[in-house]
This record gives C-alpha cells, structure tokens and sequence, in this order.
C-alpha cells in the first residue's frame, strides 16, 4: 500500500472519529434537555478495488424507537386529557367545601330548617326571625357565588382552549417547516439530527395537546395525522384549527387542510390531550354540575315557598304580588282543581271577608253566600266583584297582584278535603303571590300548558338549536319557526318535523305538568341552543326561557334567587302562623302572632317528598330536598375522585412510557464516557498513523536529496 493510501485512509480515520466526538460532545452537552433524543454515528468502510481504503460516516442518526415514541404519545395524550378535568373538577368541587364541616354549602340548608325549628316555640321572637332571615340570605348568597363560579371556570376554559388551540397551530407550522430542513440535509447526505430533535421535542408538546400519530416519510421528516388519519403537517402543509364557541352551545374545533378552501369537524378526531380534556370539562362536566346545583337550589326554594304560601304573616300582607307565570291569566287559571279561600283580615286577626273559589264547580262565593259562576276568561273580574271595596286584584307582565284597603291584610287557606291543585302547587303556591324567595328571571318550568292549550307565540319567530352527535361534533343548525295559531302539540309538531325540525335526532314533548322536554334518539345525540327570537305575547318569555330549553337557561338559575325584599328589611312579616278560617265563627282571631305552625312547615319544607328532573349525572327522582343534596355532595365528589384516579393511572403510564422511552432515546453518561474514549483512542490511532506516514515521506525526501 502507497503513502498516500495510508495516510488517506488514517485521514478518512480522524476524521469519522471527531465526527463522533461531536455527537458524543452534543449529547452530553443536552443530557438534561427534555425530550432530547441521543445521536449515534453510523460508520461503514471504505472499499476500493476490493481493498479497504479506511473509514466513512454512512450518516449520523438519532437513538429513536418508533414503538416506544408511539407509546409514549399515546399515554402524553392521555395523561394531558386526565390532567386538566382532574385539576378543574377538583376546583370546581372546592367551590362547594367539604361536607363534613360546617362550612361545607349543603350544610347551609339544614341551617335555615334549624332556624326554623328554633321559631316554632317563640314566633315573636326578633333574633330567632333574623337568624332565619339571615340563613336563607347566606344560602342564596352562597348558591348564586358558586354558580358564578362555576360560570367563571367556563370562561377560563373556552380562553385556555383558545390559546391550546393557537399553539397548536404553531406547533404544526413549526414540524412542517422542520421537515424541509432535515429533507435538504437527508439529499445532501448532511447532519439532519438538529433539526430532527427540535421536531420531536415540538412533536413531544404537541401530543400533550391533542392526540396524534406520527408517520416517518420517506424523503426525510414527517407526517403528522390525527386520531383518524386525518394529515395535519407534513403532506401538504400545515393545518389550522380554529376553536368556534357559541355561548349555551358546545364547542367546535374545526381545522383546515392546508390551502383548502373548506374546513371539517375536528371534534370526533380529538380524542386525547389538554384540548379534548377541556373540551369535556366545558361541554359535559361544568354544565352538568351548573344543571344539578340549578336543580337542587330550585327544589329547596320551590319548597320553602310552598310552605310560605300555606302561611300567613301577623299582621298579613296588604299587598300580594305574584311571580311572572309566562302566560295569560285564562291560561294560568284553566286547569286548576280544589278549592282555596282568600281571606281579608284585619291587623289584629279578625276576619273581614272570605272569598272561596271552587274550581271544580268553577264559582266563587263570598263569605259563604250565593256562589256565581267565572270562568278563566271572566276570573279576574268575578275576583274583583267577590272582593268589593276591601281590595282589588290585577294581572300584568304574566303576575297576578292582590291588595286590601282599610288597613287590612290578605291571607290563603286550602280546603283541607279538596285543595286548590294545578302542577302539584296550591293557588297560591302557582303564582307565587306570598312567596319567601323571588327569582328574577324564569326558573320553574312546570308551565301547566296542556297540548289543547293556545302556544300564544308569534307567528314566524324563529328558534335555532344545534344538534351534536355523542362526542360533541356539530351535526347541523336547524331554525325552527313558531307556527301560526294553534295549540302546544303544532308546537311541539312543529319542533319535532323531520324536515324542518329535530325529528330525525329525539323528540320534544310536553308532560302533564306542562313542562317541555327533548329525549335524544338512539345515537345520543345532543341538543343546545344557539339563538332564541320567540317570545310569548308582548313582552312575553321566550321558548328557551319559559320551558327552560338548553343549559344556558337551567345552568345560571342558582344565580336568580333572592330573599324577598320586604322580608329582607323587615324579619316581621315572615309568614310563621296559618290562617285559621275556624276560629272566625267563635269570634276568635284567625291569626294569632303566638302561632308558630307556619314555622313548623317551614322547618319540614326539606323533608318533604319533591320531584327532582333529570339533570346532569343524576336522575329524575322523587325525594327529599335534604337527601337530594346529599346526593348532589357525594356525585361531585366522586367525580372528582374519579378524576384524580384516572389522572394518577395516566400519569403513572406516562412516567413509565417516558422512562422505557429515555432508556432507550436518551442520554447516559457512563455510555457517552465509553464512546468518548473510543473515539478518542480511534483518533489518535489515525493521528500516529498520520505521525507515521509522515516520517516515512521525511525519509523518503532525505534519501532523495
């Protein structure tokens, strides 16, 4: 072999070995580089003539398995997703405290029965009426702060999405035009292992995001797909998802392929990491808890104004003021049953008049005389002859409004054989006219519409629903417009059409308490609404208001609540006693401010048997306020137990993922040690060589000369 052989073949020698020494010197200098993937040098020979003519760098490669990269994404994915519904249920649960204390707000409630129970032996008694007063106040305070909440954790969701969504997009940019790195130095034979490494740590953080799989390509880089296949980067460009939100409605995530035109749904493809996981939260897990807290302080205030209205404050109230029904008085009226007794009494108890309304016969008569016929249409005017010159009874804006002249008071008696009845509340009870808690918007839904009832909404108004398949993706708008005339059931037809409503996806209907419902069909659908024009008479609610459509409406009505105002200022005119028609005809007081039976019924409000619907995780059930409440504690807190272990699970595959991975990818000193000194003894080795060939080439030049 020629000098020149030799020292071409020790060159070709030092420099493969300082080609290593580099990637040795990389790897150590990122041993705490997370995600950072270690470089090995491919080395082969160097042939000519079937002889061996030194050393060549094939190329220089990462240390990657594809099979633990795939692994590791997948649990990243996972663990993202469980992360952020651990860390937002948790949240969300501490809102409501822990219900072992006494701080906890369901203990609240059993505060104001407790205050309640303490009235009944001394109803006169000003700090025991305060301390009632201020119970229910702390408990609507308290229910309204975490339905606010609740509303405030949803806001931060949809910006956090928003800005998860945003990096993303960069996250896509960023692999896709690292791609075109590494495929230049993969044609020129170069060192694509920078560019390479920058890509998975952007690969590693885009799995955290959103679930993906990742596809080598042929020409170097590669090929970023969805759950589904669907590309996002690295064929044909970057995608770009956009996070759409429409309030009450879920939420869309669509994304664009590249330079096209048009976008599809990316709902159904996310099926792992932080975006899926605050998906979940804002479409499913928050409302659902909103829809529960809703139901649960509607019931209890439901309840308390039952009992309230059953009772009567000493002196009783000149003035009674119902609550908005929604509807026409002849509507209201129609379909009540029983008999109930507006009595006028004076200040000191003694009973002025009694007007009975015996809906089954459809009369009224005054102070037991000649009963005269009303019917819904004549109520208002047959009220207000029966009440003649001690009051008057008016209806607007939906309410119906009593008042007494002279000084005197207004206060209700049920029959006891037959009570008044529609919806399962008493006269009083339906419009609210002596209620304890007053809401400012519409949060009982039991309407008492019946199917042969006139709907009463403009013709033409137009509600838009959005119906969701089971994992959230949009589906389709569809405007339904209100039907001229007609009765509930065209409404209800008319949102139900299969060709210009919801048909082809559930079913509204109508119970027997005139409240509207939507049952989805066999796939699950949901329904949200996403506008809302119709409204009922001049002035009146609209559909979604009245009947309670979609979570926007039922979600917010623990923020609606207040304790009536003229209690709020004056503990006084708590309704503690019952009217006591009896006594009038010994010539005792029918109000006695001793009585304290109308405490006892408030106190026994929470253990009453109610109707609760169907809402969030829970069932429609029928049972006491006070176990529903129990019942509302432990559901919150075993998802949010059941949250934190399945983030632990995940977590606990991701550690270990990530370990097998690094065991494998990553740096180890005691290794990077071995290969330094190997490549150090194989640089020397080509510099004696090289020392060699040149003394040789000294001698060879000496001989000459």
């Amino acid at each position: 072999m020629s000098l020149n052989s030799i020292m071409s073949s020790a060159t070709t020698g030092l420099m493969a070995a300082q080609t290593g020494l580099r990637a040795v010197s990389d790897n150590i200098a990122n041993v705490n580089t997370t995600g950072y993937v270690r470089k090995l040098v491919s080395q082969q020979p160097l042939i000519s003539a079937g002889l061996g003519v030194g050393v060549d760098v094939a190329r220089v490669v990462l240390a990657s398995d594809k099979f633990l990269q795939s692994s590791a994404l997948k649990a990243a994915a996972s663990a993202g997703s469980s992360g952020v519904i651990a860390d937002l249920l948790d949240r969300t649960q501490a809102e409501f405290g822990d219900p072992s204390t006494g701080s906890s707000f369901f203990t609240r409630l059993d505060s104001i029965y407790s205050a309640f129970s303490a009235a009944v032996d001394d109803p006169n008694s000003t700090v025991r009426r305060g301390t009632a007063v201020n119970q229910i106040s702390d408990f609507l305070t308290e229910s309204g702060r975490i339905s606010t909440q609740i509303k405030s954790l949803e806001d931060e969701v949809d910006s956090r999405i928003q800005a998860k969504v945003e990096r993303v997009n960069q996250l896509l940019q960023e692999i896709d035009s690292l791609n075109a790195d590494v495929t230049r130095s993969k044609v020129v034979n170069g060192d694509a292992t920078g560019s390479e490494n920058l890509q998975i740590q952007r690969i590693n953080e885009l799995s955290s995001l959103i679930d993906i799989n990742v596809q080598s390509r042929e020409q170097g880089g590669v090929v970023i797909r969805a759950s589904d296949g669907l590309p996002l980067a690295g064929q044909g460009g970057a995608a770009t998802l956009a996070f759409v939100r429409t309030p009450g409605a879920a939420g869309e995530i669509t994304v664009t392929m590249g330079s096209a035109s048009g976008s599809t749904s990316m709902r159904a493809r996310l099926t792992g990491g932080e975006i899926a996981g605050l998906l979940q939260v804002r479409d499913v897990d928050l409302p659902a808890i909103s829809d529960e807290l809703g139901e649960f302080v509607s019931r209890a205030v439901d309840e308390l104004n039952r009992a309230h209205n059953a009772s009567a404050s000493v002196p009783p109230p000149a003035v009674m003021n119902g609550r908005n029904t929604g509807l026409d008085l002849p509507t209201a009226v129609s379909g009540f049953t029983g008999r109930t007794s507006l009595a006028v009494v004076s200040p000191t108890g003694a009973l002025q008049r009694t007007v009975d309304i015996n809906f089954d016969a459809g009369t009224i008569s005054v102070d037991g005389g000649a009963a005269s016929a009303f019917t819904p249409a004549s109520f208002l005017s047959s009220l207000n002859t029966a009440m003649g010159g001690m009051g008057s009874a008016t209806f607007a804006n939906g309410a119906l409004n009593l008042s007494a002249t002279g000084g005197n008071g207004l206060a209700f008696a049920e029959n006891a054989a037959t009570p008044s009845a529609k919806t399962g509340k008493t006269f009083s009870h339906f419009f609210g006219l002596n209620d304890l808690v007053t809401s400012t918007g519409f949060a009982n839904y039991e309407t008492g519409l019946k199917a042969t009832d006139p709907h009463g909404f403009t013709a033409g108004d137009q509600i838009t629903l959005r119906i969701a398949d089971a994992e959230g993706s949009r589906i389709r708008d569809i405007s339904v417009a209100v039907p001229a005339g007609g009765t509930m059931q065209d409404l209800v037809n008319a949102l139900n059409s299969s060709s210009d409503g919801v048909g082809l996806y559930g079913q509204f209907s109508l119970d027997a308490n005139g409240q509207m419902g939507f049952a989805p069909g066999p796939a699950g659908y949901g329904l949200t609404v996403v506008s809302d024009n119709t409204q009922r008479g001049a002035g009146g609610p609209s559909i979604t208001e009245l009947f309670g459509v979609g979570q926007a409406q039922r979600g917010g009505r623990a923020e609606r609540y207040a304790l009536r105002s003229d209690i709020a200022a004056n503990s006084a005119k708590l309704g503690l006693a019952t009217l006591d028609l009896a006594q009038a005809a010994s010539g005792n007081p029918v109000l006695s401010a001793g009585d304290g039976r109308g405490a006892l019924k408030l106190a026994q409000s929470g253990s009453i048997n109610t109707r609760f619907d169907s809402v969030g995780t829970l069932n429609s059930v029928s049972m006491s306020v006070t176990r529903y409440g129990a019942e509302l504690a432990g559901s919150i807190g075993r998802r949010a137990d059941a949250a934190a272990s399945r983030q632990e699970s995940a977590l606990a595959v991701a550690e270990e993922a990530t370990a097998r991975r690094a065991s494998v990818e990553g740096v180890n000193l005691d290794e990077e040690l071995i290969s330094m000194t190997t490549y150090q003894q194989a640089f020397n080795a080509s510099a004696r060589i090289i020392q060699a060939s040149k003394d040789l080439y000294d001698i060879l030049l000496g001989m000459v000369n």
